[in-house]
């Protein structure tokens, strides 16, 4: 079932990885598409390239940086203006700094509670007004099934995408009524330049990820988990009693 909204589509964190996978979908979608990063370099190279890929002009650069709250209306009204009303929303910017095992680095972590967390709840909260203004419109947030549990190795990532999730079911659960739909995807391992180097368990590319979270909106799933494998594992995985957990050292 394809999706039931046709206008403006936005993706935050578009320049590569998942978000550059999914704004090349969208676009194949014959809709305008806004990509949204802080690199304009890479994202003008993506716009042109997924613009000669569909053969017209549907993917549109508007650069932003997450980190900044203060201009998310800005380039939301610019987009509006010149593009029509944003109809979906993908939020799928996220960082995941190396941290060691006995290292505790409030930097780190703030940097990543600053884009994972907080961009994403600036963005959402920009635009749900609007779309419940209008009755219409599905915002899709890109968590991870790192913030299912508090895993030992990276706990500001962990709890930065635990808000994430927390936040997109609040939100879901205050705007449904009104029109507006929220996804969560909890995405597995996937290759992209964020990961590059890690070692990771059956990982997927970024298109097949692209590709799943399109299933998801198309389906409406309040949440999803990309690719589907992940739901049985985390199913078990959220069962097991802390006492257990922490034995496990994950």
């Amino acid at each position: 079932m394809p999706s039931r909204l046709s206008g403006t589509a936005v993706v935050v964190g578009a320049s590569s990885g998942i978000g550059a996978a999914l704004a090349t979908a969208l676009a194949h979608e014959a809709r305008p598409v806004a990509l949204v990063a802080r690199r304009g370099d890479e994202l003008a190279k993506l716009v042109a390239a997924i613009n000669h890929e569909v053969g017209t002009t549907r993917a549109h650069a508007y650069v932003q940086d997450v980190t900044d709250a203060t201009t998310v209306d800005a380039v939301i009204e610019r987009i509006e203006r010149e593009l029509g009303p944003i109809e979906e929303l993908h939020y799928t910017a996220g960082v995941m700094p190396e941290v060691a095992l006995d290292e505790y680095p409030t930097d780190k972590d703030a940097k990543m509670f600053a884009v994972n967390t907080l961009g994403c709840i600036a963005w959402c909260n920009a635009l749900a007004p609007r779309m419940v203004a209008r009755g219409r419109g599905h915002v899709v947030g890109v968590t991870s099934v790192a913030g299912v549990r508090g895993r030992m190795d990276r706990p500001g990532y962990n709890a930065s995408k635990a808000g994430q999730d927390a936040y997109l079911e609040a939100l879901r659960n205050r705007i449904w009524r009104k029109g507006v739909w929220v996804t969560t995807v909890r995405s597995g391992p996937v290759h992209t330049p964020m990961t590059k180097g890690l070692a990771m368990r059956m990982p997927i590319t970024a298109e097949q990820s692209a590709r799943g979270i399109l299933r998801a909106r198309d389906r409406r799933s309040a949440v999803a988990y990309v690719p589907m494998r992940w739901w049985p594992i985390m199913t078990v995985i959220r069962a097991i009693p802390s006492v257990l957990f922490r034995r496990m050292k994950v």
